[in-house]
């Protein structure tokens, strides 16, 4: 053979092997650390655990497919799961553990206001981006931290939507009672008490429960003398279930209306399902198959089948972090530059994987402030399990620009 057709041969060989085996190579499979900062355990597990749960089957679903192919790169994700408690002071040791230890640049979770606001407190400090969950209080996204973003509106966003509701249903006097020492809860009933006023109500009542009381008779029988014409009741899943079914048992028959979120299963561990009978939920539409597309449907079963259990309403929150994400990676070109990525995450639009039903701004998912907004709905529990009724009007342009006039107040 001459040496011009051994080189050509031999040319012809390699070419042919780096068809077969060296684009794979330059395709490099690369590690995505995710973390998730969550409450596990304790009271706030109730939201915190099924986001933690949420975000590792949309990760290993994102893996299962492939990954997430960006540039020159593919990444497969490994989730750190690690328990916050829903306490500030363990919340800030665990995302410096995922950050300082553990390398985790992209954090997700973050269901309790409390503690997430202790993180978002220095978050912006950090080449991270923090992604926020079921956290509701209004200040985590007043400030516009410019890595930090967050999937579920504000509380007071949805307590001036419910406050109208509730006085075209026809109230006026109304008794609270609820959390009133929690800043989430007390921007969703200012919200919801102005525009009650404006419709010519007023509350006559605010009594207040801690978060492991379960006794609520005295705060029940001080507003029974008042004789409203209904009660709201703002708190976590639990407490807020002893009052539904206490106000009940003390043959309290007037309307119930609530801002809590949870499951049907969730609440059948405190009440019957006769005593919660008639209640409203004045929340965003979050997990509600009458008022989302396929993926919904999708989404519930998969979890189901999964765990065990169904999905708490507001678990698709971090499910839709993940797919956030990984759009933005794609958009990129990479994982490794989180300037690039958190550029992207503020001109995506609504990824079409997400289980929620998003209300663009400007077209795009996140508004200037980093707060995406769901629609608002109007829940009640017939017969054993909770039904959307209608949508609660919403101006997403209206509060955006009020948030964004928050910045350094």
């Amino acid at each position: 053979m001459s040496t011009f057709r051994k080189h050509f041969v031999t040319t012809a060989l390699i070419g042919a092997l780096g068809a077969g085996l060296g684009l794979s190579a330059l395709a490099a499979e690369k590690e995505l650390l995710v973390g998730v900062n969550d409450a596990l355990t304790g009271p706030g597990a109730v939201y915190g655990l099924p986001q933690s749960n949420a975000v590792q089957m949309a990760a290993e679903d994102i893996n299962a497919h492939g990954g997430i192919k960006a540039g020159s790169d593919s990444y497969k994700i490994k989730v750190i799961s690690n328990d916050d408690k829903a306490n500030p002071t363990e919340a800030t040791n665990s995302v410096r553990k995922l950050i300082d230890r553990d390398g985790v640049k992209y954090l997700l979770g973050f269901c309790c206001s409390g503690s997430t606001s202790a993180v978002a407190s220095f978050i912006e400090k950090e080449n991270v981006v923090m992604l926020v969950g079921n956290a509701a209080e209004r200040a985590i996204t007043a400030k516009g931290t410019p890595n930090l973003f967050r999937t579920r509106p504000p509380a007071d966003f949805t307590g001036a939507a419910a406050g109208t509701f509730v006085a075209k249903r026809g109230a006026r006097n109304i008794a609270v009672i609820g959390s009133l020492d929690v800043s989430f809860y007390t921007q969703y009933l200012d919200a919801f008490e102005r525009e009650l006023v404006k419709a010519g109500g007023k509350i006559v009542a605010k009594e207040t429960f801690g978060l492991k009381d379960r006794d609520m008779t005295p705060q029940l029988t001080k507003v029974r003398a008042l004789n409203p014409d209904a009660l709201l009741v703002l708190g976590y899943v639990e407490p807020a279930a002893f009052v539904y079914r206490q106000a009940t048992e003390l043959g309290m028959k007037l309307p119930r209306y609530g801002f809590t979120s949870g499951s049907e299963e969730q609440f059948l561990k405190v009440a019957t399902s006769e005593q919660m009978e008639g209640v409203w939920d004045l929340r965003p539409t979050e997990l509600t198959i009458e008022a989302l597309d396929a993926n919904a449907k999708t989404y519930v079963a998969n979890y189901t089948k999964k765990f065990g259990a169904a999905p708490s309403p507001s678990s698709p929150y971090a499910y839709d972090q993940m797919y956030v994400l990984k759009n933005a990676i794609e958009s990129a070109g990479g994982a490794d530059d989180v300037k690039k990525v958190l550029t992207a995450i503020r001109k995506l639009g609504v990824p079409k994987e997400a289980v929620m039903k998003y209300l663009p701004t400007a077209g795009t998912m996140f508004d200037v402030n980093g707060q995406a907004y769901t629609s608002n709905g109007a829940f009640q529990w017939q017969k054993g399990k909770w039904v959307y009724v209608s949508d609660l009007p919403s101006d997403t342009k209206t509060y955006s620009d009020y948030l964004f006039s928050l910045r350094g107040k």
